[in-house]
């Protein structure tokens, strides 16, 4: 139908549902239904809406071995997160509160054997589990860090990006732990910042038991640690129905 219409493929996606001139030219009713196939054939994600067809497709058709996609991967977007902090291959990054892992393992994918992966975090069983992971896959780029409330032990003037992902509003120091991320980068180096929006007004400590941190305090916390603000999106990311993510991009300035 659309050879024989000789329509042009991307006005078939004009993000309007069934209320655009697609659908009234080709008389469609109902909410049209859109795929997204990988580069292996497979559904890499569902839409009702072309609203967010751009980014799905940057997230699929990148090149690089990010491992298998994951339905997180369809609302965290780690290529684009890896493009917005620069990470490339050889690249040096952390993965501060890196948790299961989720992007240390996609990082350590991006930045290949030339480059290093630390991922960090407080708990030593969840370091635990992604050494023996990272040992059955033998990624040997990655090295775990375990850090302390006030310094995430990470090695000085020696990282390309940091990445923070759900974890900021956990920090019962973000001052001290601003300035190690701070002093851990190189000059130019990016810091990125994914967690929960929450509105101003609340004390530090309910911030903290709500799991969620306004970013003005996280702009104004990493600013006055020397950072200078690149970018942000205040609506990056989040789980169909579920909480709003939004992320930050910061730099160290040159010297």
């Amino acid at each position: 139908m659309i050879a024989q219409r000789s329509v042009f493929w991307p006005q078939i996606c004009d993000g309007k549902t069934d209320k655009g001139e697609i659908a009234k030219l080709y008389n469609a009713q109902g909410t049209p239904i859109l795929f997204v196939i990988d580069r292996a054939g497979k559904i890499a994600v569902r839409l009702t809406s072309a609203a967010q067809l751009d980014e799905q497709l940057f997230e699929t058709t990148a090149p690089g071995a990010f491992p298998p996609r994951t339905q997180r991967d369809t609302w965290q977007r780690p290529v684009k997160v890896a493009e917005s902090l620069g990470i490339r291959e050889g690249s040096v990054v952390a993965d501060v509160g890196a948790g299961s892992g989720y992007f240390t393992f996609r990082l350590a994918s991006r930045v290949g054997t030339k480059g290093r992966v630390y991922a960090q975090d407080l708990e030593a069983d969840a370091l635990a589990r992604i050494r023996e992971r990272s040992e059955k896959e033998k990624l040997t780029q990655i090295q775990t860090i375990q850090g302390s409330q006030e310094d995430p032990g990470l090695p000085e003037s020696s990282l390309d990006a940091v990445l923070v992902v759900d974890a900021f509003h956990e920090f019962t120091h973000p001052d001290a732990m601003a300035t190690g991320v701070f002093r851990a980068l190189k000059p130019g180096g990016r810091l990125g910042v994914i967690d929960h929006s929450a509105r101003l007004g609340l004390k530090s400590a309910d911030y903290l038991d709500r799991h969620m941190l306004p970013q003005e305090m996280l702009i104004g916390q990493l600013t006055r640690g020397g950072f200078r603000l690149v970018s942000f999106d205040s609506n990056f990311a989040g789980p169909a129905g579920g909480t709003r993510y939004y992320f930050a991009v910061f730099e160290k300035p040159g010297q």
